[in-house]
């Protein structure tokens, strides 16, 4: 089976194609170019450099959130297009879980967490269960590094870029308990999106194009000044 996957929630934007569980090709760049000037151009690179026609694409995987709100739905609205285009299936994958992944096979907790501005961060927690896969102990939230805190009992690994912009403060409340596992850890790969999209698969996860649901887990900048601009006790 092959799987089209990309991820456009973060800065980082990836894009990837699998043969089933095997990775054939990954690309992920930190780039200040946006994901819709990007992601076409990333897209057609790859099939190129892998041989493989657009048509040949079984399935199609991409992240739903958290994240930028922009970056969610350039990458959904492009996928959508695609699978629907094509008739195929479209997988829709958490950030934080795609983002936590890597860590299936290890045998610490794992808090991924990105950057959801305003001093706050997008984050959930994760625990190895033994078989590869990740069992999932706190849902995606948006709260303070600080607060985080309250979720530790041991040593957990936090990845993504939420570490990297507030890492003094995790470090401060959470001490010898907060583990970096590294620099190639703090991105969300693309590859692992796929490897995602066919377990939820497995699991009978929506595949229709029109269902897949972004997961924004805070109001967007514009639900927020239209709430704030409503006048009191009006009725929605």
């Amino acid at each position: 089976m092959k799987v089209l996957a990309v991820d456009t929630s973060t800065p980082s934007g990836s894009v990837a194609l699998l043969d089933g569980d095997a990775l054939v090709a990954e690309w992920t760049l930190l780039s200040a170019r946006t994901h819709n000037r990007r992601l076409l151009d990333g897209v057609d690179r790859i099939l190129a450099e892998a041989g493989w026609a657009l048509e040949e694409v079984d399935v199609f995987a991409v992240t739903t959130g958290p994240g930028s709100f922009t970056g969610i739905r350039i990458g959904l609205s492009t996928m959508k297009a695609m699978a629907w285009a094509l008739g195929k299936p479209l997988v829709g994958v958490g950030t934080l879980a795609a983002l936590a992944a890597p860590f299936a096979v290890g045998s610490h907790a794992v808090c991924p967490v990105i950057d959801a501005r305003k001093n706050e961060v997008y984050a959930a927690l994760y625990r190895p269960d033994g078989t590869g896969g990740l069992l999932e102990e706190r849902a995606p939230a948006v709260l303070a590094p600080e607060k985080i805190a309250a979720w530790m009992t041991e040593k957990t690994y936090l990845c993504g870029d939420g570490w990297s912009a507030y890492r003094d403060r995790f470090r401060n409340a959470l001490g010898d308990w907060a583990v970096d596992p590294g620099a190639g850890f703090h991105t969300v790969r693309a590859g692992f999106v796929g490897r995602c999209a066919l377990e939820n698969m497995r699991a009978g996860a929506e595949t229709d194009p029109m269902r897949v649901l972004p997961l924004y887990v805070r109001p967007s900048e514009a639900e927020l000044h239209t709430t704030a601009a409503s006048p009191s006790g009006a009725s929605s």
